[in-house]
């Protein structure tokens, strides 16, 4: 049983014990008991607590079922912190890694922030702390409790005791679709996932709403997007730092981290090449391999708190000078680009989206409309 719903069954049965003091006392005061409307059990009406628990069903957990609407949340990363923003929820309590939730992208919608120095860091150098997320106590934490088991280094007990003690999970890892730990249980698109939340915070009608932007941002996408023929085939990796020469390579697949490239239909220079993904071999490239490949636009990765100025002064500029480097034609075009996070939310893609059709196919117009974004979180629908 979990501890809500045991303080839940334990104020009941104080209120009806309460009652039962209550009606005896009545009772044996009354002057008689046929001038007097008795005040038994049996007669006096007892407010009965309305049942307000509900369930949602999501992989792998199954149904999860909830006793009334969340109030606090912990999320694994961007992608469902995200959802909860575009939802008008407050900020999650927690993240795995703050400074991969790009709060940032908010600022191109009028009156929609989030602090995010208010959000605790749960990723630590020995993975996740069970203890932080005690500590939390947040009534439902949006995640993947086998990426925890897989990549955070818990056992199952410690799921179980999180669960029993604080609160439910309820999540996916809808980011990446390459760990084989996830491949006996179904993925969600980002509007699939998106909707489960809803469901969970009761606030539906707001995904409808976000679910009707995205189509009309869609059908405006299509026309941007030039003919394959015409389309420049495009690199991602990961490079951090401002002078990277190390960098891990991602096939363009499925996961909500690649959306807006699937979107815009851009190619992937590195599909049918012999580079191998980084999550398939957790290995590096340097520029030697990279100029083998020799992609039209590279994307880079690792890079999204810088500006597209810092960006262009620092890692652009040093590829510039770099004696490899400066052979690709993507530096030699002026085609390299900040790639885009690993986590994307509704609200996040429409900003990337329309970021990543500017640097790929130079289109210089706003694609979906801010305020009504802002208009939506604030339940103005």
């Amino acid at each position: 049983m979990r501890r809500r719903d045991f303080i839940g069954i334990g104020a009941g049965a104080l209120t009806a014990g309460l009652a039962g003091c209550t009606d005896s006392a009545g009772q044996n005061s009354s002057p008689t008991a046929e001038d007097t409307p008795t005040d038994s059990a049996d007669d006096t009406p007892t407010a009965t607590p309305e049942d307000t628990s509900y369930s949602v069903s999501i992989e792998p957990m199954g149904e999860v079922t909830f006793e009334d609407v969340p109030q606090t949340w912990a999320a694994n990363n961007g992608s469902w912190a995200d959802m909860g923003v575009a939802l008008g929820l407050d900020a999650p309590k927690g993240v795995w890694l703050p400074s991969r939730y790009h709060t940032q992208y908010y600022d191109e919608i009028p009156g929609v922030s989030v602090d995010a120095s208010s959000i605790k860091k749960l990723w630590g150098s020995g993975g996740v702390s069970k203890e932080s997320f005690l500590a939390m106590d947040a009534d439902v934490h949006v995640m993947d409790p086998n990426f925890l088991l897989n990549r955070g280094s818990w056992e199952q007990s410690d799921v179980d005791q999180i669960e029993s003690e604080v609160g439910p999970f309820f999540g996916n890892s809808i980011f990446s679709r390459s760990y084989g730990w996830h491949e006996d249980y179904r993925y969600y698109t980002l509007y699939q996932a998106f909707e489960k939340l809803a469901q969970v915070f009761q606030r539906t009608d707001r995904f409808e709403a976000f679910e009707q932007l995205h189509a009309d941002f869609q059908a405006k996408l299509a026309p941007v997007v030039p003919p394959r023929s015409e389309r420049p085939a495009a690199a991602v990796f990961w490079g951090s730092g401002d002078k990277p020469e190390k960098f891990y390579p991602y096939v363009m697949s499925g996961g909500t981290s690649f959306k807006q490239w699937r979107d815009l239909k851009v190619k992937d220079a590195l599909a049918n090449s012999d580079v191998k993904d980084f999550h398939a071999s957790r290995g590096a490239i340097d520029f030697e391999t990279m100029l083998e490949i020799d992609p039209e636009v590279i994307l880079m990765r690792g890079q999204e708190a810088k500006t597209a100025e810092e960006f262009q002064n620092t890692v652009v500029a040093f590829m510039k000078q770099h004696d490899v480097a400066s052979k690709l034609t993507a530096v030699q075009n002026g085609d390299v680009y900040r790639g885009g996070p690993l986590y994307q939310g509704p609200i996040s893609n429409l900003v990337l989206t329309e970021r990543a059709a500017s640097q790929v196919y130079g289109v210089d117009e706003q694609l979906f409309d801010r305020q009504r974004v802002a208009d939506i979180v604030a339940g103005d629908i």
